[in-house]
């Protein structure tokens, strides 16, 4: 980041890139993007050249980073399935496998918690409505909070699992050739 922002907080929001070069500000820009762009709403977004902001993305693409939709003109696309991996990568390359292992456990508690108090086997099988009609000390907020934190949980659990098998069978390669 420039030095020319205040220590105090993160850089406005709309320069959190400004210091960069050209590839680390198009890598940025398409990760706040969720909808596919083009590669000059890209440049114009940056002020840089629509040939660079295509070559750099066309890279992007060739590695997987975002997704090429084909037409007049392209557009591109963060490819979240990418960003899933890597975060997976690094959470097998960052924790031993009983970290992961734990991990697993204490969201699997937390899981089995919320379907217990909820009566359901995900939180979408929640009608939020009628559990605050049912109960005089919860508030809509409180449900949709548990449900949400619930869902996260989840998700969280399924990636942690898969980092826990990714570093298992690392572990059994080493040991194999070890």
């Amino acid at each position: 980041m420039a030095d020319s922002h205040s220590t105090d907080g993160p850089p406005p929001f709309e320069d959190i890139f400004n210091g960069d070069d050209v590839e680390q500000q198009i890598y940025g820009t398409i990760l706040q993007t969720r909808e596919p762009v083009t590669a000059s709403a890209i440049a114009d977004r940056i002020d840089c050249d629509p040939k660079t902001a295509r070559k750099y993305l066309n890279w992007f693409a060739d590695l997987g980073i975002v997704t090429l939709h084909d037409g007049h003109p392209a557009t591109y696309e963060r490819n979240a399935a990418y960003f899933e991996w890597r975060h997976i990568n690094q959470l097998a390359a960052h924790h031993s496998l009983e970290e992961l292992q734990q991990r697993v456990r204490t969201l699997t508690a937390k899981v089995a918690r919320y379907e217990d108090e909820y009566d359901a086997v995900t939180p979408a099988d929640v009608d939020a409505l009628a559990v605050v009609e049912t109960s005089v000390d919860t508030s809509i907020d409180d449900v949709y909070g548990d449900l949400s934190d619930w869902m996260t949980a989840r998700q969280e659990r399924a990636r942690y699992e898969r980092a826990r098998q990714q570093r298992a069978g690392a572990t059994d390669q080493e040991q194999a050739s070890g």
